[in-house]
């Protein structure tokens, strides 16, 4: 293909791009747009994969059988997310096993969150109420992003994000509604949720390596500090109908601005984590590469059984 033939393509794709058209697996597309959507899609499948841990970390000490059911739905429901992105990302011409071995190596990246501990049932709430409230305002954009495959997931995606926000909220108000001690379980937990929380939204645009082109290309519709700020926004009014604190004393309202002014975020913290140093990182990877490694009799079988389900439809068929 001569270079005037690809200046050409360029250009009608950047079209189709300024006119809010979706682009499909089969379409032409520059390379850099496809390698950033692989990036950008499987570090969001594997989040969604590596999130199930810190939740099933509870699932057998869920204070009631309910709550036990709710939980054991919302970490299936992380399953099928993380099936949704792969299948998504796979249209891209990259295998799910080229994706495993990037996570499994390290060479790709999941949201830092899951690298923190859940050390009571009340991080069952706060992962619920913060992180998954902070999932829904980094996706909910993602519905109308420009890579056709990529935005129709995330439309169940967020739906289903969306019960998990209130399950998680409701676990915070019954422990707010509770015994006194039950109440400092929900503050504590806020307390240790809400920075890693903030920082779920990436570096700031001045360091956001990715935000500008991603930004160019309708891959994301807002940048990391407005979805930080819409998320906060939203938040302290619910943290305030809770009776919590949020923990943050330069948190305050800014009516110039109409939303609040918060505090310096610790990015050495952030930065630490995302270079695989944060409390959980070396156990989750553990985690995950174990249940790979466990796992592959199981795959053996079921490819040695669809195999020869193939050969028996061949035989019929002659």
């Amino acid at each position: 293909m001569s270079e005037e033939q690809i200046k050409n393509l360029e250009a009608e794709f950047e079209a189709r791009i300024a006119r809010d058209e979706k682009i499909e697996p089969k379409d032409w597309m520059p390379e850099k747009y496809r390698q950033t959507h692989i990036r950008q899609i499987s570090q969001h499948a594997h989040s969604e994969i590596v999130g199930m841990l810190p939740e099933g970390n509870w699932i057998t000490r869920a204070p009631s059988l309910r709550r036990k059911v709710a939980l054991l739905a919302k970490v299936q429901d992380e399953a099928g997310h993380g099936l949704y992105l792969y299948s998504a990302c796979e249209t891209l011409g990259i295998s799910r096993d080229e994706l495993y071995e990037q996570l499994h190596s390290g060479k790709a990246k999941y949201s830092s969150i899951f690298n923190y501990p859940t050390v009571t049932w009340a991080d069952m709430g706060a992962i619920g109420w913060l992180v998954d409230g902070a999932a829904i305002i980094n996706q909910v954009p993602l519905c109308n992003t420009s890579f056709g495959p990529y935005a129709r997931a995330m439309v169940r995606v967020c739906k289903e994000e969306s019960f998990h926000q209130r399950q998680g909220y409701e676990i915070m108000l019954k422990l707010c509604e509770g015994t006194p001690e039950q109440k400092e379980l929900a503050q504590d937990a806020l307390n240790r949720w809400w920075w890693p929380s903030l920082m779920m939204f990436g570096p700031t645009d001045a360091e956001s390596t990715h935000t500008e082109q991603s930004m160019k290309w309708k891959l994301k519709r807002k940048t990391n500090d407005e979805l930080r700020q819409q998320f906060i926004d939203q938040t302290v009014p619910q943290a305030e109908i809770l009776g919590l604190t949020i923990p943050d004393p330069d948190l305050k309202w800014n009516e110039e601005r109409q939303s609040y002014d918060f505090g310096e975020i610790n990015w050495d913290e952030f930065w630490q984590v995302v270079k695989g140093h944060g409390p959980m990182n070396k156990e989750r990877m553990k985690a995950r590469v174990g249940a790979w490694e466990r796992g592959e009799w199981v795959r053996d079988a079921a490819m040695a059984h669809a195999e020869k389900q193939q050969e028996r439809k061949d035989k019929k068929a002659v």
